[in-house]
């Protein structure tokens, strides 16, 4: 199918966001604007002398025509396209260094509802984010595009490399078995057949790809969506559960008692390992990680650094200072150590199946060996659109936390005692507060929560607090 876009059809900026672009299907979100942003990626890539680029798409049910509008787009450019088809995130980003080229395009709507899709893009091995994101948007409103075509299209199945790739570089040293919840997004395509290659044995759950996601949401930092797999540990006698995001680029980890181990403990596991290989490595995370990670990281032997939220901004530091390794609370995880530096919840799986399977305990006791504090998980206030980013400003104007607390400002203000933290920043994703406390006892966390809430109220005093 040709598309054709008229020279009055409008462009919604409020989908080109801080790491992405993302909308609603058939709102702002149609395969003339997906067209239009193939014209635009194709327009940059000529500038910076790029010819060729991978796409792909998760298994959403608007992937097929987007995915194919912005191939058609591209070609418009004279950029010639490598189609890879339905598999996750990491396998378009793999893809784009196994073939050499540097630039990829993911068609994904990532942990949104079913109506959601978007794009993640790579140009020139950048993630591009916040600037070239907007720069995508100007381009595409004014119609500045290259057009004239002779593009040409392949379609290549990447996914055997890949997982060869993975299982050829990790055995596991014994075997452990393991219960991966896909949630029907695309991972349940490639994840089991990776943990299964490195020596595990797979039991499969919501592992068949389906768009409408009919048994929960594919976002395993939403606690809720991983009660089933909780359920399913208790009357299992498997080692492990995991649970991968819609497209793949993040991971959830529960223990066979039901506990959820949160991202910023799984990267101190993952720190130790790494710096047991390169000692002195760089280990970035993001604001929301627990206050206890920079001190064991430094007991592994490597150098912490705390950074902005935002899988986009993490891969620039991370090629900016060398970092080995990095990690968000969210569940993305960045080995360049033995990969290639991007963020890959199924990848991650393995290295965490494999210092597992290299230790002569359980996985309960190798995470008891992690510190561990009382915490929340992400806490959100909604405001309307475009409103947080305001309240935030207003709000690193004004309040105060006293001589103790140590701020730190770089994503929202957070506040660390010698006992604990809070954390509060205007989400780059949707209209909310993202909020987060950490503390040694709960009598801090609740000292804690009641200064940042006298904070927040002072700013606005009608926001509803969430704790």
């Amino acid at each position: 199918m040709s598309i054709e876009v008229a020279p009055s059809y409008p462009v919604d900026p409020s989908i080109f966001r801080a790491y992405d672009i993302r909308g609603v299907v058939g709102k702002s979100l149609t395969p003339e604007l997906a067209f239009l942003l193939g014209q635009a990626i194709g327009t940059v890539m000529k500038e910076k002398g790029l010819g060729h680029i991978v796409v792909g798409r998760d298994g959403r049910l608007s992937g097929p025509e987007l995915a194919g509008a912005l191939a058609q787009g591209l070609n418009e450019a004279g950029i010639d396209v490598i189609d890879v088809g339905a598999v996750p995130t990491p396998v378009v980003y793999f893809a784009a260094t196994h073939f050499d080229v540097g630039s990829g395009v993911a068609v994904t709507g990532s942990h949104n509802p079913p109506d959601y899709n978007g794009f993640k893009i790579v140009v020139g091995g950048e993630t591009l984010s916040e600037g070239a994101i907007q720069d995508l948007y100007q381009r595409m409103a004014s119609r500045q595009l290259a057009s004239g075509g002779g593009g040409s299209l392949r379609h290549e199945d990447v996914v055997p490399a890949y997982i060869q790739r993975i299982t050829s570089d990790i055995k596991l040293k014994r075997p452990l078995k393991v219960i991966v919840d896909c949630g029907n997004g695309i991972p349940g395509a490639v994840a089991p057949k990776v943990l299964e290659g490195i020596g595990a044995e797979v039991v499969p759950m919501y592992c068949e790809v389906d768009g409408t996601f009919p048994n929960h949401h594919p976002d395993p930092s939403d606690l809720h969506n991983l009660e089933d797999l909780i359920a399913e540990l208790a009357r299992s006698d498997a080692d492990l559960g995991v649970a991968f995001d819609g497209d793949g680029d993040r991971l959830g980890v529960v223990t066979r008692r039901g506990e959820v181990i949160f991202p910023d403990r799984l990267l101190m596991l993952f720190a130790r390992d790494v710096a047991s290989r390169v000692p002195g490595a760089t280990i970035i995370y993001d604001v929301k990680c627990t206050g206890h990670l920079k001190g064991e990281i430094e007991k592994a032997g490597a150098l912490p650094l705390m950074w902005r939220t935002g899988h986009s901004l993490i891969k620039s530091k991370m090629r900016e200072t060398k970092a080995e390794l990095a990690g968000e609370m969210s569940g993305h995880f960045f080995f360049k150590e033995r990969w290639f530096g991007f963020d890959d919840g199924i990848y991650a799986g393995a290295r965490l199946l494999e210092i597992l399977a290299a230790q002569s305990g359980t996985a309960e006791q190798v995470f008891e060996t992690l510190p561990k504090g009382v915490s929340t998980p992400e806490l959100k206030i909604e405001l309307a659109e475009g409103e947080h980013y305001a309240f935030i400003k207003k709000f690193v104007a004004q309040a105060t936390f006293g001589d103790e607390a140590v701020l730190t400002t770089i994503d929202g203000v957070r506040a660390d005692w010698p006992d604990g933290w809070g954390l509060v920043r205007a989400s780059n994703t949707t209209p909310v507060l993202v909020l987060r406390f950490d503390a040694d006892d709960a009598e801090a966390l609740q000292r804690i929560q009641a200064v940042y809430r006298e904070q927040l109220l002072a700013v606005d005093p009608s926001l509803k607090i969430p704790f």
